[in-house]
């Protein structure tokens, strides 16, 4: 099973020509099937004898890829749309084929020096410190855990210097618009979220955030604030330079959000909407939504990275000879252990392209996006629902309920037009369409808008 002979490398070649194929071509707009119809169509693959490479792969190509949606196509317009580059793709081949373990700087020590520089550049586009560091997560929910848990972490330790007993309980500020992977994270924790009010704009603000915590249950301490740079339902930047004074007085951890939203620091048209990230402890990141790389891959960034370095350390016998605080383990920053250099394809396409080309591809989507704005305010049967700050746009259909809008949706995904799906504003069905990708044009939106014409 190890060696590699002819019918190895056939497959190889085999499985190096579909990937090929599938870079060279526009990218399809499939969709899903019932679980009764996949197995008439694929059958058992998992047998005693193997049923041999080149029929494995027949099956993957002509029904299994088919039964899946390809979030680079440039009408998946639905949730965070993914469009990794060509570089980052096709660097995710190698990084597969090489067989190397990105926990520990005994490991991969050049992969984590080239992560590192990565890492870097997202922390310098928010302004963070030299000594900023971190490493790449799975995602966003990942990220926001094992921030949390440093947070937790450093607030324990301090009561402990100061010989105070832990609170009865912990708990998090965040907003309605958090994204849901924070009340996952304080359910994992067991740790209480206190929700902020957020104004008029949706935007959380310093004053909201210091009304949550002064007015917390009494037994319970605020260890951290989470903001959000980029709502996922409607791009919204929390006001992040007054919720970082109020942090810096209440002496709380500040965390930002960035996942979809914080690769907006790149384009200079709206950068200013991030002023006060710098003066974050830690901020997330993801390069597989909106810096074009493959899923799954999220920059974890601590102001001070020792600190998470003390929160997430795993010790035992075997690990002991490499706890080193000498050389970087990105295992010891985040809530993982053995981990995949996931963050090799991103680094990869950053140094191939650059990143001024980096910064013109998001600047791209934000002028795409804002004609998308233009198209729905021109259309009588439309309402735009919230000036874009980023690249969402959300509007509503005079007249139209849930029902409509996912039967609408249904039928753009059974002709091969778009992936879209509803979601909810101030509690009523409503659409969005979030563009991240390049190849996203004017023209596909206007084609989209279109079917929402009357008697269309």
């Amino acid at each position: 099973m190890h060696e590699f002979d002819h019918e190895s490398e056939e497959l190889v070649r085999s499985v190096f020509d579909y990937a090929l194929n599938r870079l060279r071509n526009e990218p399809p707009l499939d969709g899903p099937m019932s679980t009764e119809e996949l197995q008439g169509l694929v059958g058992e693959t998992i047998t005693p004898e193997g049923i041999g490479g080149s029929e494995a792969l027949r099956r993957y190509a002509d029904h299994l890829a088919p039964a899946s949606i390809s979030a680079d196509h440039p009408r998946y317009l639905a949730f965070v749309p993914g469009a990794p580059t060509k570089a980052a793709s096709v660097f995710d081949l190698v990084l597969g084929s090489s067989s190397l373990c990105g926990s520990t700087w005994l490991d991969g020590a050049g992969m984590v020096f080239a992560e590192n520089q990565a890492l870097r550049w997202i922390a310098d586009l928010a302004d963070m410190p030299a000594s900023a560091g971190g490493c790449f997560v799975t995602g966003g929910t990942m990220g926001n855990l094992s921030a949390l848990v440093t947070a937790r972490h450093e607030a324990i330790q301090k009561r402990v210097a100061a010989g105070q007993p832990r609170p009865d309980r912990w708990a998090v500020v965040a907003s309605e618009s958090t994204h849901s992977s924070v009340d996952s994270s304080a359910r994992v924790m067991d740790v209480d979220v206190i929700l902020a009010a957020v104004d008029g704009d949706r935007r959380l603000r310093g004053d909201a955030v210091a009304e949550a915590i002064t007015g917390r249950p009494v037994g319970t301490e605020v260890f951290a604030v989470v903001a959000t740079a980029g709502t996922t339902n409607l791009g919204i930047v929390d006001a992040l330079d007054g919720i970082a004074d109020t942090c810096a007085e209440a002496g709380v951890w500040l965390h930002v959000d960035g996942a979809y939203g914080g690769a907006a620091m790149a384009a200079p048209s709206v950068r200013e909407r991030f002023d006060g990230i710098e003066r974050c402890d830690s901020l997330v990141v993801d390069p597989h939504k909106w810096l074009f790389s493959p899923f799954d891959c999220a920059a974890l960034i601590y102001r001070n990275p020792p600190v998470a370095r003390a929160a997430h350390t795993q010790h035992a016998g075997y690990l002991d000879p490499i706890i080193d605080d000498t050389v970087w383990n990105p295992c010891d920053y985040a809530h993982v252990l053995t981990r995949r250099a996931r963050g090799m394809p991103f680094w990869f396409s950053l140094a191939v392209h650059g990143t001024d080309a980096y910064r013109d591809a998001i600047e791209h989507t934000l002028e795409v996006a804002r004609a998308a704005r233009d198209l729905v305010a021109a259309a009588p049967h439309l309402e735009l629902l919230v000036e874009p700050e980023l690249s969402v746009v959300a509007f509503r259909r005079t007249g139209w309920d849930l029902a409509d809008y996912q039967t609408w949706c249904d039928r753009l995904l059974a002709e091969g037009t778009a992936l879209l799906t509803p979601t909810t504003v101030d509690e009523t069905a409503a659409m969005r369409v979030c563009i991240v990708n390049p190849r996203t044009t004017v023209e596909d939106l206007a084609e989209v808008l279109v079917t929402l014409e009357p008697g269309a």
